[in-house]
C-alpha cells in the first residue's frame, strides 16, 4: 500500500498542479474583467480621497505621510494593471491540452491579474484613512460676473482668445483709459469660461484697485479658493500655503485694476509658463503696469467706433424714435462726437438724456458739455473716474503739463516741439543749452501718453488729447469747478471779438486761437496771467498801446499768424516773458522795447516775411535766449559793413548771446552767406536755413563740422547759377543727420541735387522733399536711400525723365521707402517712369499725377491690399491709357482713382 500510496500522491500533485494552470488559462479573461472593475473602484476612491485632500488644503491642512503613500501605491498599480489589460487585449485560440506559448502567455497574463486583483483589494480594505477632513464641495470653477454688453470690444476679445491659445504667452495685460471698457472686458472673459469647454481648475477674479496691498490681493484669492485666513500668520508664511495649492491647479488669474506691479511671486502665485499653461490676465490705466508685470503681450483697449458709439448711445437712451427724430438727431450726432468713443461718457450721458424729448433739452445740454461739462448728471462719476488717473500722475508737473494741453481746441493735433517750448516758457521745464531740456519734454509726453491720457496726433510729431480728458482738465484747472474763471479757454469757439476783460482778471491761462477776432481794444488787468495764446486770429491787426500793461506775470505771449503791423509798446512791462511768438504777423519792424524784455528765451519771427528792420537794441541784450527764429524772415545782413554801430542787428550780435543753441537764418546774397560761414558758434546752431536770390552762387558747400550737424530744414530758392551742393570736408558717410525737410525751388541750371554719393548714412532724418522749377535735374535716384521719406512733392521740372532711375534699386525682400504717405508729381512732360521697381509702401496714402503724359505706367501692385494707396489723382483720359503688368491688375485700384 506504502508503494502504491508514494505513487498516487506525485500524481495527485500533478493534477492539482495542471487544474490549477488550467483553471488560470481558462479563467484569465474574467480575472482580467474583474481587474478593471476593481480598478475603476480604486481610482473612483482615489479620486474621492484627492477631493478630501483638496478641502483639507484649502483649509491650512498638510496631508500625511500615510495618505501620501497610499496614493503613490495607488498609481503604481494603475500603471502596472494598465500594462497587463494591455498584454491581454488580443483573444488568443487555445486548446485544453496544448502547452503552445500562448497558453503559456494567457496563464502567465491571468497569475498576474490574480495577484494584482489580491493587491487591489488590500488597499481597497485600507480605504478608512485618516486625512484630518470633514466633506465638503470645492469652489466652482468660474463665478460669474455682472456685465454690461461687450459693444465694440469684440475684435479686441478675439485677440485674447488668440493669447490664450499660445502656450508661450502666459500674462497678458490689457491697457487703456478709464472708461473705455477694459473691466468690461476682463467680466466678459470670465463669463465666457462658463459656457465653453475648457481645462482650468479655477478661473479668480480680484479687484486690485489704486491702493494696492500684497496682503489685500492675497486675501482675496484665499478666499476665492475656501481657505481658511489667519489674521496671526505672516505674508510669507501664507504665501507658502497658498502656493502650495496654486501649484497643483491649472488656473486662470483675473486682475482688474491694476495701478502697479503686483508681485505674483511674494504672493504666492506659480508663474504661468509652457508647462504649467496658467495665464493671468490684467486690466490697467498705465501701459507701465504692463512693463512691470512682464506681460508677454500688452494689448490696448480703443475707442468706440461712430457706429458702435451710436449703438451704445441708443442702447441708453432707450427710445430709438427720439434719436431719429429730424430735429433730435443732429444735437444726438453732436453728444456722441464729444463723447468721443469712451464708453463711460456715452453710457453716462446716454442716461441722462433718456427722457429728454425737446429739441432745446438737447441744445441745453450740449451747451452745459461745452461750458460746465460736470454739471450734467453723471459727468461728475466720469470726471471722478479719470481724477484716479491724474492723481497718480508722477509729480505736479506732470500734472501741470497734462492741464496745459487743454489750452488747445478739442480734437486737435498739437506739436510736440511747440509744447515742449510753451512748457519752457512756463517753467515747468528748465532751460539749458544741451538739448537735454527737450528730451525731458518727449519723457513727459510719453509718460502721459503711457497713463493714457494724451494720444497720438494725426502725425508722429503730435499730439492730441481725447474731447472728455480735456473737458476734465479744464474742470481741475477750474478747482473742480469752483472757480471757473482760471482757464479761460475759447480757442476755435467763432469768436470775432474777445471775451471782456472783466472775465481775464481771475485768469492764470488764457487760450482764445484760431478765432475772427480783430481787435483788442481794452486794456485788461490779469496779474496772475501766466500764458495767452492770440495765435491764429488771421484779421487780428489792432493790439492797443496799453493792453500789455497790466500782465506782470506773463511768460508765454503767442501772436502768430495775425495780421499784426506792429507790436504795442507796453510790451516793454511784460518782464517775465520768456516766449515771445511772432511768426506768420505782417510785421515790418521790431520795436526797440523788445529789448527790455531781459529773461524772454524764445524768440520766434519765421515767416514774417514783411519784416525789414530789426534793431540792435532790440536783440543785443536778450542774454537769456535760447532760439531765435528769422527762417523765411528778416535778411537785412546784407549791407552789414555799411551799418553804424547803433544800427541794425548783425550776425556778431548773435554771436554775443552765449545761451542760443537754435537758429534760424535768411540769406539773400553771396557776401552775406560767405560772412555767415565765419561766425562757428552760430554755425552750430543754425537749425533752420533759407537761401534766396543768391546771383553767382554757383556751389553750395554745407559745412557738416561745425555746422550741418543739427541744421533741420534747408530752403534754396531763385538761385539761378546754383548747379549743385556740396558737402563739406569731414562729413564721412553720415552726413546731415538731423535735416527732415528739403526744399528746391526755382533753380534752373541744378543738374544734381548733391554732389558728394549718397549712402544709406546720409539724410537718415530727411522726411520731406520739396523740388520746384529745376529743369535741368534728370532724376532724383537718391530718394531711394532715404528711410523715413513720407512725402515727395515735384513740380514743373522739365528735364526730368524719371524720379528714380532705372540703375537705382533695392535689395530682394526690402520694404521701399516704409513711411512714404504722398507721392504727388505735376507739368513733368519728359517723365517716363517713377520707378522701374514696384514700390511697396505699406503707408502710402496718396498719389497724385497732374500733366506728365509720358507716364505710361504706376510702380504700383495691387498683390498686396496693405500697399494700395487711399487715393489716386490724375486726369481721367490719362488713367484710362495707363498700362498694367499682368501682375498688377487694374480692377482694384481703380476704386481708389479720383479725377482731378
Amino acid at each position: 500500500m506504502d508503494s502504491i500510496g508514494s505513487l498516487i500522491a506525485p500524481v495527485v500533485s500533478l493534477s492539482n498542479y495542471i487544474a490549477t494552470r488550467i483553471g488560470y488559462v481558462l479563467n484569465s479573461g474574467q480575472r482580467l474583467r474583474s481587474l478593471k472593475t476593481a480598478l475603476q473602484e480604486l481610482k473612483d476612491e482615489r479620486d474621492d480621497i484627492k477631493r478630501r485632500i483638496d478641502l483639507a488644503e484649502l483649509k491650512g491642512l498638510t496631508c500625511t505621510n500615510q495618505v501620501k503613500g497610499w496614493l503613490e501605491r495607488v498609481d503604481t498599480i494603475q500603471a502596472e494593471v494598465s500594462l497587463i489589460v494591455q498584454d491581454g487585449g488580443q483573444p488568443t485560440q487555445y486548446c485544453l491540452w496544448c502547452c503552445s506559448s500562448s497558453c503559456s502567455s494567457r496563464y502567465k497574463l491571468s497569475k498576474k491579474a490574480s495577484k494584482k486583483l489580491k493587491d487591489i483589494n488590500e488597499l481597497m480594505g485600507r480605504r478608512v484613512l485618516d486625512v484630518n477632513v470633514a466633506d465638503g464641495s470645492l469652489p466652482a470653477t468660474v463665478e460669474e460676473m455682472p456685465s454690461r454688453p461687450a459693444i465694440g470690444l469684440e475684435s479686441t476679445l478675439e485677440k485674447v482668445r488668440q493669447f490664450f491659445r499660445e502656450d508661450d504667452v502666459g500674462i497678458i495685460g490689457i491697457y487703456g483709459i478709464g472708461g473705455v471698457g477694459k473691466t468690461t472686458l476682463l467680466k466678459y472673459i470670465n463669463n465666457e469660461f462658463l459656457t465653453q469647454t475648457h481645462d482650468f481648475d479655477v478661473v479668480i477674479w480680484v479687484v486690485v484697485s489704486k491702493e494696492v496691498a500684497a496682503e489685500k490681493v492675497q486675501l482675496a484669492i484665499w478666499l476665492r479658493l475656501g481657505l481658511s485666513w489667519d489674521e496671526t500668520d505672516c505674508l510669507e508664511h501664507r504665501a507658502s500655503k497658498l502656493f502650495k495649492v496654486m501649484r497643483r491647479k491649472k488656473f486662470l488669474l483675473l486682475l482688474d485694476d491694476v495701478w502697479e506691479g503686483v508681485d505674483l511671486v511674494k504672493i504666492g502665485i506659480p508663474l504661468p509658463n509652457k508647462e504649467n499653461k496658467c495665464k493671468v490676465v490684467f486690466t490697467t490705466r498705465l501701459m507701465d503696469v504692463c512693463s512691470d508685470m512682464d506681460a508677454h503681450r500688452k494689448l490696448k483697449v480703443e475707442f468706440l467706433k461712430e457706429s458702435e458709439s451710436w449703438q451704445l448711445f441708443r442702447e441708453k437712451v432707450g427710445s430709438s424714435e427720439i434719436l431719429q427724430s429730424p430735429s433730435i438727431k443732429p444735437h444726438a450726432e453732436t453728444i456722441i462726437r464729444k463723447c468721443g468713443g469712451l464708453p463711460l461718457a456715452l453710457i453716462t450721458i446716454g442716461r441722462a438724456m433718456a427722457n429728454k424729448e425737446s429739441e432745446e433739452e438737447w441744445k441745453y445740454a450740449i451747451e452745459v458739455l461745452n461750458k460746465s461739462p460736470s454739471q450734467l448728471r453723471g459727468m461728475a462719476d466720469v470726471f471722478a473716474l479719470l481724477k484716479f488717473s491724474y492723481d497718480n500722475l508722477d509729480g505736479d508737473v506732470l500734472r501741470s503739463c497734462l492741464l496745459y494741453c487743454s489750452l488747445f481746441p478739442e480734437d486737435s493735433s498739437i506739436e510736440k516741439e511747440q509744447l515742449i517750448e510753451y512748457w519752457i516758457g512756463e517753467g515747468f521745464l528748465k532751460s539749458s543749452n544741451d538739448g537735454n531740456v527737450h528730451n525731458m519734454g518727449h519723457s513727459l509726453l510719453g509718460s502721459l501718453k503711457v497713463a493714457c491720457l494724451l494720444e497720438t496726433g494725426k502725425e508722429e510729431t503730435q499730439i492730441k488729447m481725447h474731447d472728455v480728458v480735456r473737458s476734465f482738465a479744464l474742470w481741475i484747472a477750474s478747482d473742480c469747478g469752483k472757480n471757473e474763471k482760471k482757464f479761460l479757454v475759447q480757442a476755435s469757439a467763432g469768436l470775432t471779438e474777445a471775451p471782456s476783460v472783466r472775465n481775464w482778471e481771475q485768469a492764470h491761462r488764457i487760450s482764445l486761437l484760431d478765432n475772427g477776432i480783430t481787435e483788442l481794444s481794452e486794456i485788461p488787468f490779469c496779474p496772475c496771467l501766466s500764458t495767452l495764446l492770440l495765435q491764429w486770429n488771421s484779421c487780428l491787426n489792432k493790439i492797443s498801446n496799453r493792453f500789455f500793461q497790466h500782465m506782470s506775470a506773463l511768460a508765454v505771449l503767442d501772436l502768430s499768424f495775425t495780421s499784426l503791423r506792429e507790436i504795442p509798446v507796453s510790451i516793454c512791462n511784460l518782464v517775465e516773458l520768456h516766449h515771445l511768438d511772432l511768426s506768420g504777423t505782417k510785421l515790418s519792424a521790431l520795436p526797440k522795447e523788445l529789448g527790455s524784455l531781459t529773461k524772454l528765451q524764445h524768440l520766434d519771427l519765421q515767416r514774417t516775411n514783411n519784416l525789414r528792420t530789426v534793431p540792435r537794441e532790440a536783440i543785443s541784450g536778450l542774454f537769456e535766449l535760447r532760439v531765435l527764429n528769422f527762417y523765411y524772415s528778416y535778411a537785412g545782413w546784407e549791407a552789414q559793413e555799411c551799418k553804424s554801430e547803433n544800427d541794425e542787428v548783425r550776425f556778431a550780435d548773435l554771436e554775443s548771446l552765449r545761451n542760443l543753441n537754435t537758429i534760424g537764418i535768411t540769406v539773400t546774397d553771396l557776401a552775406t552767406l560767405k560772412q555767415l560761414s565765419g561766425f562757428y558758434s552760430l554755425l552750430q546752431c543754425i537749425q533752420y536755413l533759407y537761401i534766396k536770390e543768391c546771383e553767382g552762387l554757383f556751389y553750395l558747400h554745407i559745412l557738416t563740422a561745425p555746422g550741418g550737424e543739427r541744421l533741420r530744414r534747408l530752403s534754396i530758392s531763385n538761385c539761378g547759377d546754383l548747379k549743385h551742393l556740396v558737402i563739406g570736408i569731414g562729413a564721412g558717410n553720415h552726413w546731415l543727420p538731423s535735416l527732415e525737410v528739403l526744399a528746391l525751388h526755382g533753380l534752373p541750371n541744378m543738374t544734381t541735387v548733391w554732389k558728394n554719393p549718397v549712402s544709406r548714412g546720409c539724410l537718415q532724418n530727411l522726411c520731406s522733399i520739396n523740388i520746384w522749377y529745376c529743369h535741368k535735374l534728370k532724376n532724383v535716384s537718391w530718394i531711394l536711400h532715404l528711410p523715413k521719406l513720407e512725402t515727395i512733392y515735384l513740380f514743373y521740372c522739365h528735364e526730368m525723365e524719371e524720379v528714380i532711375g532705372g540703375d537705382e534699386v533695392v535689395g530682394e525682400g526690402s520694404v521701399i521707402f516704409p513711411y512714404l504717405r504722398t507721392i504727388s508729381i505735376r507739368d513733368l512732360p519728359e517723365l517716363r517712369s517713377i520707378s522701374r521697381q514696384a514700390m511697396d509702401s505699406p503707408s502710402l496714402e496718396r498719389v497724385a499725377v497732374i500733366d506728365c503724359p509720358k507716364l505710361k505706367k504706376l510702380p504700383l501692385t495691387a498683390s498686396n491690399a496693405s500697399t494700395i494707396p487711399t487715393t489716386i489723382y490724375g486726369d481721367k483720359e490719362w488713367w484710362e491709357n495707363l498700362e498694367w503688368d499682368e501682375d498688377t491688375a487694374k480692377s482694384p485700384l481703380r476704386f481708389h482713382f479720383m479725377a482731378t
